[in-house]
């Protein structure tokens, strides 16, 4: 087979979508058959180092086109169709939400991966005319594609309910993460990482962009009722919301407790992660949650939020609390931290479970999904 992708994520993005498309990309890059070949599509943009590896790499089936014109929005939502064609694939797959608006004038057959429509269960977090946007692009993809992936069973049904796309057109195939989570790190890796950023000796984790939806604001209130010597570290992107975190923290003496970290080198996560002594995330809603997929991998207790698809990331053995009930917050992690049984299990199952998020499964499943195609 011949697949084109739209890989602008996959090129200029250093988290999130990019993160998804990457993986998806070598993970098919490791599986597929010696005569299958890729073509990744991307307007312009600085190539980055996971990019660059894996075309360096998968040479022989991995190519990337990157057009640097002063058009080349309009080429990646009109042209690359037909670039895609004249080089002769038999399939297009949008990674990140969309697809060329022509696309369904096309001989080639179309898949694209929607990752979530948070925008339209949350709009209070996003300026109206991206809304407008994102639902129209989002739209025309599933409408359009002949297959919709989505990343979670809750994204599944939030394009059904709100799209009004059949459901037997969509099929979920789960993500997992970076292959660095898995490896056994040392005591010498986690003694340099903790002292290259200052890590507290005792902590509770939290990873992702720090922005209202993912709720860190609910593990700083939960923090007064926890153990002193218990620190709260936050990794990830400051936005706005980050400046109500600071005004928390100052106003409730919590300075010495809470460490925020940005722009953290990606290979000194895991360590991060090994440090902590339970992974919270209390995100009010998401597409699925990597960075849960990451704590267990590494084997670290997992405290998450109900109310969208936290529970098919972490799984039976890890905590669900109410996101807008801080007691429930602070019970949940005290008990953790507590008892020490509890966290043998939630360790030993959350491994487990982390299992079936691979990335042969990953390949595997949407590779299935082509040749039903071709």
């Amino acid at each position: 087979m011949k697949i084109a992708f739209d890989g602008k994520r996959a090129v200029k993005n250093g988290t999130g979508l990019g993160n998804y498309s990457r993986y998806v990309l070598e993970s098919l890059c490791k599986h597929a058959d010696s005569d299958d070949k890729f073509i990744v599509y991307s307007p312009k943009g600085k190539m980055n180092a996971w990019m660059q590896r894996m075309v360096n790499t998968f040479s022989s089936q991995l190519s990337l086109v990157i057009n640097n014109s002063v058009f080349a929005s309009v080429w990646r939502t009109f042209g690359v169709t037909q670039e895609a064609e004249n080089a002769g694939a038999d399939i297009f797959h949008g990674l990140s939400n969309e697809l060329p608006l022509n696309i369904g004038k096309s001989k080639m057959k179309s898949v694209v991966t929607i990752h979530d429509l948070i925008f339209r269960r949350m709009p209070e977090c996003y300026k109206f005319v991206d809304r407008k946007i994102y639902d129209y692009k989002f739209r025309k993809a599933a409408e359009n594609s002949d297959v919709v992936i989505a990343v979670s069973e809750c994204t599944k049904k939030d394009i059904v309910e709100l799209y009004d796309i059949d459901s037997a057109k969509i099929k979920v195939v789960y993500q997992g993460c970076d292959a660095q989570f898995s490896k056994n790190i040392g005591e010498e890796e986690k003694t340099l990482v903790a002292q290259k950023y200052g890590l507290p000796k005792r902590y509770i984790l939290n990873v992702g962009s720090i922005e209202t939806r993912k709720n860190a604001l609910q593990i700083v209130r939960a923090l007064k009722d926890i153990d002193d010597a218990v620190s709260l570290v936050i990794v990830g992107r400051r936005t706005k919301y980050a400046a109500k975190i600071d005004e928390v923290v100052k106003n409730n003496g919590l300075d010495a407790r809470v460490k925020i970290i940005s722009g953290i080198d990606f290979k000194d996560l895991p360590a991060v992660y090994a440090q902590a002594e339970v992974f919270v995330y209390p995100s009010f809603y998401e597409g699925f949650g990597i960075p849960i997929v990451e704590a267990l991998n590494v084997g670290v207790p997992v405290v998450a939020a109900t109310g969208s698809c936290l529970e098919e990331a972490g799984g039976a053995s890890s905590i669900y609390v109410d996101p807008t009930n801080d007691k429930e917050m602070s019970d949940a992690i005290n008990l953790v931290l507590a008892d020490s049984d509890l966290r043998t299990k939630m360790i030993a199952d959350g491994k487990e479970y982390a299992k079936r998020f691979s990335e042969e499964q990953c390949a595997g499943e949407i590779f299935d999904i082509y040749k039903s195609l071709v």
